[in-house]
């Protein structure tokens, strides 16, 4: 692979209509390159649970999308409540999703432990009434 691929997209708070947006995008220039599909199918489901929390949780946010020699790196940085106990949302069922989030089939408490069963690396940074950052690193 020649040189690194960036791009970023914006995420709205709220926005139901629109989560998966990013992560379709990013689905579209994996297989592009013809990444293998197993490689795309980890980054589409780390992503997708990545954008759906800041969707659920945030404000807004951003998400900055790099493919390089020998990995993909997805940020998502959101301006939002923050997560006060990283360690106690990273565990399977653990929720803080509303009630109208829940309804609408979201918020089961897997997104965190999707993202890390899913990345080599996860680095997740937060501060409450801030926001969030999680960086995705997935191996080519």
């Amino acid at each position: 692979m020649d040189g690194a691929l960036h791009y970023e997209y914006n995420v709205e708070g709220g926005d139901f209509s629109r989560a998966g947006y990013a992560s379709s995008q990013i689905k579209k220039v994996l297989k592009g390159m013809n990444i293998d599909p197993g490689v795309i199918k980890r980054a589409v489901v780390a992503c997708y649970e990545a954008e759906v929390n800041v969707v659920a949780h945030a404000y807004s946010g951003a998400v900055y999308f790099d493919v390089e020699s020998n990995l993909i790196r997805i940020v998502f940085k959101d301006e939002g409540p923050g997560i006060e106990d990283i360690e106690l949302a990273m565990t399977e069922g653990f929720s803080t999703a509303s009630t109208a989030v829940r309804e609408m089939g979201f918020g089961a408490g897997m997104g965190l432990s999707n993202m890390k069963r899913n990345a080599d690396r996860l680095n997740i940074k937060s501060e409450v009434e801030r926001g969030t950052t999680v960086e995705i690193i997935i191996n080519i």
